[in-house]
């Protein structure tokens, strides 16, 4: 069985409350989910630098996941919503498939991490998270100081989504990303036609908007926060 977490930074245990469980990503559990959830969304992709193909899904996982210490991905099941149809746990049945959540550029020297997630409960997946990433070690959490999160400017779900969290505004990052789909989409968005000559050429350009929240903001969010994810743990 492949663990595309295996050479995680960090340690990555399952987080759960009432209505979500987020386990570490098991390609002979959870890969094929992916494949569909991706096949039927595909407008999810328009704001990722990546599209929903089964090539571009598996040099996801396994070009650059499963060999960088900084990356992980976890998938997102609903406990809401009991399927004797499936099978996510390994143990027959489970949750439904709902969608992933990680971490990318984790450091465990710095402290530091960005959470990343393609579809799903978001709101409940995202605040365990957050809880599991900034409470201390003596609260059963990593004791990060700072946690990231990137969207594209105009991804204002994603961005208020983050804000509601206690995530502020730091800046944006221009030329970040190239993006996966044609300069077709640049009207009325935030990518941009490179210059002619670019090794790229087709493919534009997007600027990302960086927000954080770090551990002294943490401290004043934190009651309103854990009051969104209820009862969730690491186990």
């Amino acid at each position: 069985m492949t663990d595309l977490n295996a050479n995680f930074c960090l340690p990555l245990p399952v987080l759960e409350n009432d209505r979500v469980r987020l386990t570490p990503f098991v390609p002979s559990l959870h890969q094929q989910f992916f494949y569909e959830a991706a096949a039927a969304h595909p407008e999810v992709f328009h704001y990722l630098p990546y599209g929903p193909s089964k090539a571009d899904l598996d040099h996801l996982l396994y070009g650059r996941i499963a060999p960088d210490p900084s990356l992980a991905i976890y998938a997102v099941l609903d406990k809401t919503n009991v399927s004797t149809g499936v099978d996510t746990t390994g143990k027959g049945g489970g949750y439904p498939f709902v969608g992933t959540i990680g971490w990318i550029g984790a450091s465990a020297q710095h402290l530091k991490g960005e959470i990343t997630f393609r579809k799903g409960i978001a709101t409940q997946a995202a605040s365990m998270m957050l809880r599991y990433a900034l409470d201390l070690p003596s609260a059963g959490g990593l004791g990060l100081r700072r946690v990231q999160w990137q969207a594209y400017v105009e991804n204002s779900k994603s961005v208020r989504l983050s804000q509601s969290l206690g995530l502020v505004k730091e800046g944006v990052l221009r030329w970040d990303r190239v993006h996966h789909e044609t300069d077709e989409l640049v009207n009325g968005t935030s990518a941009y036609r490179p210059r002619a000559g670019d090794p790229r050429e087709g493919q534009p350009g997007r600027n990302m908007m960086v927000l954080a929240i770090c551990w002294d903001d943490w401290e004043k969010e934190r009651g309103r926060i854990v009051a969104l994810v209820g009862s969730a743990s690491p186990r």
